[in-house]
Order: C-alpha cells, then structure tokens, then sequence
C-alpha cells in the first residue's frame, strides 16, 4: 500500500514520464504501459443453486450419463447450448467456465452462512467464529488499491446478517482478519454518498468531508496518546483503533489523489435508486452501477457483491413485478402467483445472469494496455449455502468468467469433478488454495479441512494442478 509520500512521488514521476504502477497510472489517466492489475468479482447468491440447472442439454449419451451419475468428465463449453437461464451471458461463453463437483461440508450451510463460503470454515453471527481473512482479501492484498475492497450486499430483512438494516452499513460477508468481519453497502444510495463523496458536488457535502477529515486528524493524535498512557490489552485495542483510523486516513489521501479519474467515471444512475423504497431488482442494478464504477476509476481491485441472501425480501421480478417473493417459501416449493417455485428460481437466476452480463460487457468496452479492462477480470458467481434450500455442501456449483490474461487454465469449459468422497474430489479449500497460489500466494491449503474425507484418508491438501497455467 502506497502511504502519502508515495503516492505524491509518483505522482510527480508521472509529469516526467516515468512509468508507474499499473493501478497509479489508471488513476492519473495516464498510458498504461506496464501490467495491469488483476479484478476480482465475487457474485453469490441464498437459497442454493441446484447443480442440474447447471448443465447443458445438449451433452451427448454418454457425458449425460456421467452428469447424472457425478462422475468426473470436462468437456468443451464452446459446442453446447447454455441452459436458458444463462442465455443472457451467451455473448460471454468462450470466457465462461461451469463448475461442478467442488464442495464445502466444512462450512456453515443451511439458511444463514455468515462468512462461511467465502472463508471455507464453519462462522455464524458472533464474531468470533471468524477464523481468518476471507479469500477475496487475500487477493485485495495481492493487488493493492485505495479502498483495498468494497463490499455490496441486498440485505435480508430477517435471520442472517445485518437482518433488519437494508438500507444501511453493517456486517458482510467477507472477513478482513480473524474476528474482523468486512462492512458492506446495503444501498446504492448510502453506497454512492460514503464512496464519492471526495468528489461531492454539493457545497453542504464537501463541508461535511472536510469536518470528517479533521475529526478523523484528531481522533488519530488523541488515540495515540491515550495509548501512550495504557499497558497490556487496553494499550493493544487503543493502539489497533488509531491504527485503524490511520488506515481511513491514508486511503483518503490517495482518494483524494485520484478525484478526476473518480469524477470521470462516477456512476450514472436513474434517481430511482435513490428511493427510499427500492424493488431488489432495482437494487441489484444500483449496486452493479457503483461496482462498475469503483473498479473503472481504479479504487478497487476487488468486490464482493451479495445479490441476494434468503431472507432478502424480493420484489420486482417480470411477471410479479408487485408480488413480494418469500425465498424461504421458494426454497420450500412455494410459487408466487402464475409462477412455480421453480420458475422463480430461474427468474431469480435469470435477472443475475443480466447483471453479470452488464458487468462483463461493460469492462470489455474500456480500453486497457493492448486489450480491455475484463482481459484483467475474473468474475465468480456461486451459491453462498451450497447445491440447494436445505443443503449439506457436497456440492457447490461455480460459474466462473475469466478475461485473457487470467492465469487459470478453465476458460470455455464445463468441468466436473469427482464427487464428494470419491478419490480426486476437490474442496471450496482446493479452488481457492489454486486461485491464490496462481496469483502469488504461495499458500499450502486455504480454508478448514472436511473431516469426512480425512476420515476417508482422501487427499484434500493443495491446489487444483490442472487448473494451473
């Protein structure tokens, strides 16, 4: 992470010329002439996603044979029909990897999972059972930016996180260290104000700014201060927030660096997402817009974004526009109006196949280096619970979006693993000891181990090899 004077030195290297770092340059607009940083999106969903939704129809005799029976087969993606629901990414297919077979009985599953698939052990609401930094952190650190990560996230208005606080800023889904959970964005609205607000256009706004850039200056002095005076585990908790608020402020500074390239690419939204009252579709494309723009202007490397969660209230979906949507009910083979529980569900897996298209489309229209920003992409949507309503994670489908410069050897395929307990199977653990390590953290093994498969004495140690470039 760049403090002050690094980020002023740089700077002032660039009106000589002299190239920066990739992310510095993207941020002072100016020619990028050296290796752009990788992007990661993380896109997971509540209430399951049933692995039979996952595969083409169009798979011979024998491959479907072998899909049925979960054993392992790969195939290439580029000669099948996509299932209807991702007709909306079909543009995106050669980029596109199906994911089978990879579980997660190491995690919490069930109705509520806390920071479970994201960090590969059991969590629940205290925060205590946050055993370590999540995976999307581990690569934010792999590839520094101003705000390190950004979480965006359709709360649930009962059980799981944050229940109750839709609009506002509270607990995610990702973990920063251990006991350390992430904040994330409930609303676009809340999200634009706290995020852009270095480059606010009202006089009341850039006042209140500047009165927080002050507070944050002296809370700092006076926490250090304090700490001066205090020993053992009082010194250590004063001494962590002065940190932590010497962090805000550091990141601030490079903001502030950065407000043209910020100012350039501040999101275009409809005033309807910032109603008091927003329909979750609605919602979910407020939330894409600032994603898009928080990675265009180079304020972050990293989102996580949580499209939905069970106990979000849904509404806004075509056909019961006006109806809400009980996800617990659809997960209980409850329909809603003209439509089935299971035709909600792929309305439901539908409208997120249009945002990731939005996102993809969008990123391969903005010129990078010899290519585009989504050449720099990953982008991962996958189930937060595992394969269903009441699952148990032997299952966890991904489908993963890869740009040309990724460093995973998947792209264009339907893979499927070897099932839960079979010799070869591979964990939530194995995936993301593999992506760390391809993008240069040489980590031995990510996440819990299953105890199942060590009591089977399977192998569960490790990266994916053939997943590697």
């Amino acid at each position: 992470m760049f403090d002050r004077r690094d980020f002023l030195r740089a700077a002032t290297l660039a009106t000589g010329g002299t190239m920066l770092a990739p992310w510095l340059q993207n941020v002072l607009g100016a020619p990028i002439t050296g290796q752009a940083p990788m992007r990661f999106i993380f896109m997971h969903k509540g209430n399951g996603l049933f692995p039979d939704v996952m595969a083409p129809s169009s798979l011979s005799a024998a491959d479907a044979a072998k899909e049925k029976g979960k054993l392992p087969f790969s195939v290439d993606l580029n000669q099948h029909q996509l299932p209807d629901w991702m007709q909306p990414v079909a543009a995106h297919q050669s980029n596109m990897t199906i994911l089978q077979g990879l579980s997660g009985m190491m995690c919490t599953t069930g109705h509520h999972t806390w920071q479970s698939s994201l960090g590969v052990y059991k969590a629940n609401e205290r925060l205590s059972s946050i055993k370590w930094a999540t995976v999307d952190f581990e690569l934010a650190r792999l590839f520094p930016s101003p705000f390190e990560h950004i979480e965006l996230a359709c709360f649930p208005d009962g059980g799981g996180n944050a229940r109750g606080n839709i609009e506002g800023i509270d607990v995610g889904f990702s973990a920063r260290g251990a006991g350390l959970p992430n904040y994330a964005f409930g609303s676009p609205k809340v999200a634009l104000h706290e995020l852009f607000k270095s480059v606010a256009v009202e006089k009341q706004d850039q006042t209140r700014y500047a009165l927080e850039r002050k507070l944050l200056e002296f809370t700092a002095g006076s926490q250090t201060e304090l700490a001066a005076n205090l020993s053992g585990s009082e010194r250590a908790k004063v001494a962590n927030y002065a940190d932590a608020i010497g962090d805000i402020r550091r990141r601030n500074e490079k903001v502030d660096g950065m407000a043209d390239a910020i100012r350039k690419n501040l999101p275009q939204m409809d005033p309807k997402y910032f109603a008091d009252k927003l329909s979750t579709l609605d919602r979910q494309w407020g939330h894409t817009e600032i994603l898009l723009s928080t990675l265009i202007s180079g304020m972050t490397n990293v989102v996580a974004f949580t499209v939905d969660e069970l106990g979000t209230p849904y509404t806004g979906l075509p056909g019961i526009e006006n109806d809400p949507v009980n996800l617990h009910d659809v997960g209980h083979g409850k329909g809603v109006g003209k439509l089935t529980a299971l035709d909600i569900r792929a309305a439901v897996r539908t409208q997120h196949m249009k945002l990731v298209d939005t996102i993809i489309s969008r990123l391969k229209a903005v010129p990078e280096a010899d290519g585009n920003m989504f050449d720099n992409t990953m982008l991962f949507y996958f189930p937060d619970n595992g394969e269903t309503h009441h699952s148990n994670g032997s299952e966890w489908p991904f489908l993963v979006f890869s740009g040309r410069n990724a460093k995973l050897n998947i792209a264009g395929r339907y893979i499927r693993l070897p099932k839960h307990g079979e010799a070869g199977h591979k964990t939530l653990g194995n995936w993301y000891t593999t992506i760390l390590n391809a993008y240069g953290n040489p980590i031995k093994h990510f996440g819990d181990f299953d105890m199942a498969l060590e009591s089977k004495k399977l192998q569960q140690l490790g990266v994916i090899p053939e997943f590697l470039v």
